[in-house]
């Protein structure tokens, strides 16, 4: 075996470091990814940025000064650089912004010797995995795989031996509608064209998972007003900061809660067993109201909810609300009455029937709450998680409380 020389050996040092600090920062918020690169020459940065996802590398370029921004660019081989500036004037949630630069761009009467020996080239300096066949005006006209090219006559055209008619994504689609569309096709790299036809860049198949998981994986943190911007290693006081917030909106809306409470405080001193169940019926619509939330958000997220279906989705889980609230009101109820009579009250049947009546009613509110609220926040162009648990708790704890104790200050006023 021949001893490695020794830039073999530095060569091999330079690719570990970049490839380490690479998975360092993947795990990095945007702000601490470009505290940490800081500490490492321009150079280093963007190669350590041409390694990572572009979704997670343009995040980290926003999150730069203008003036760090110019420098790394400037660093950037001339294609890259060229993608990825034209990848940022996209909208946050667009193919276009995944895209990566098409190296390996032939025309249709190229030879396949003559595109092997580019081939040659550029396999040096990036990763082939399809040759693009775009005519004069760069609309796609064709994919050819390696190994077909491996199998052709030299002296064959691209032409002869492209797949015409190639499956593309376009660069406006959102990452959802792109999801649906390559859920069943698991290419390794697809074209990414315009609305023209015309060749914009590729995009990985790895890549739109990638950021297909992390998406999905936040919307739980944005259901209680976690951003998705927070890592494990964000430092306590950026977490504070994007936390904070959320937690006084969420006091206030208890206060909310709380003011329904003491507005029957009267009734509650009167029959003190009323306290007791509170958090009964708080608790279970609560969850009924989570179950409905988690299912829209689902359909929402899977694009399984079709356009004028939003009624019938509300009136479903309005009438599960309904159907839930009276089994489980049925066994809240005799839990009721079974209290009530071994403390010896009297009127632990129309207790038993207040339990009943409000479980019912509570569900179905929580339930149509729960479809509602990521509703309302899509209609109006936010992202439909947006702390709607908070939302959702505010309305199950006021419907629930309120009718609960209401009834009750109706039937022994």
């Amino acid at each position: 075996m021949t001893a490695r020389t020794s830039s073999e050996l530095t060569d091999s040092t330079v690719t570990l470091d970049i490839n380490s600090l690479a998975c360092e920062i993947a795990t990095l918020a945007p702000a601490q990814a470009v505290e940490r690169l800081e500490q490492v020459s321009v150079t280093v940065v963007a190669q350590v940025l041409v390694a990572l996802s572009p979704a997670i590398s343009e995040d980290v370029l926003l999150a730069m000064s203008d003036e760090r921004r110019a420098e790394v660019f400037a660093a950037f081989p001339q294609a890259t650089r060229a993608q990825w500036t034209a990848n940022l004037t996209y909208h946050e949630d667009s193919i276009g912004r995944l895209m990566e630069p098409a190296h390996v761009v032939f025309r249709p009467e190229l030879t396949v010797a003559e595109a092997v020996e580019r081939i040659r080239k550029l396999s040096r300096s990036v990763l082939v995995t399809y040759g693009f066949i775009v005519d004069q005006d760069n609309q796609l006209t064709g994919v050819v795989a390696m190994r077909d090219l491996l199998l052709a006559s030299p002296q064959q055209s691209m032409q002869e031996i492209m797949i015409a008619r190639p499956f593309f994504l376009l660069d406006q689609q959102t990452l959802l509608d792109a999801m649906r569309l390559v859920v069943n096709k698991h290419f390794p790299v697809y074209p990414v064209c315009n609305e023209a036809g015309k060749l914009v860049g590729t995009v990985r198949g790895r890549t739109l998972f990638e950021e297909h998981a992390f998406e999905i994986s936040a919307q739980v943190g944005s259901m209680v007003g976690v951003e998705k911007e927070e890592r494990l290693s964000t430092p306590v006081s950026l977490s504070l900061r994007f936390r904070h917030p959320w937690l006084q909106i969420n006091l206030l809306t208890a206060f909310v809660a709380a003011a329904v409470v003491g507005f029957f405080q009267a009734t509650i001193d009167k029959m003190v067993v009323l306290a007791v169940f509170l958090p009964v019926l708080s608790g279970q619509s609560g969850n009924t109201g989570c179950q409905s939330l988690a299912v829209t958000l689902r359909g929402l997220t899977l694009g399984d909810l079709q356009p004028g279906r939003e009624r019938f989705l509300v009136f479903k889980e309005g009438l599960l609300g309904l159907l839930n609230g009276i089994l489980v009101g049925l066994s809240a109820a005799l839990g009721m009455a079974v209290y009530a009579w071994s403390q010896g009250n009297p009127q632990y049947l129309q207790l038993a029937g207040i339990v009943w009546v409000a479980m019912i009613g509570s569900c179905i509110v929580s339930g149509v709450a729960g479809a509602t609220i990521p509703l309302f926040f899509r209609k109006i162009g936010a992202d439909p998680a947006t702390a709607s648990s908070i939302f959702l708790t505010t309305a199950t704890d006021v419907v629930s409380m309120g009718l609960f104790l209401g009834l009750a200050w109706l039937m022994f006023m």
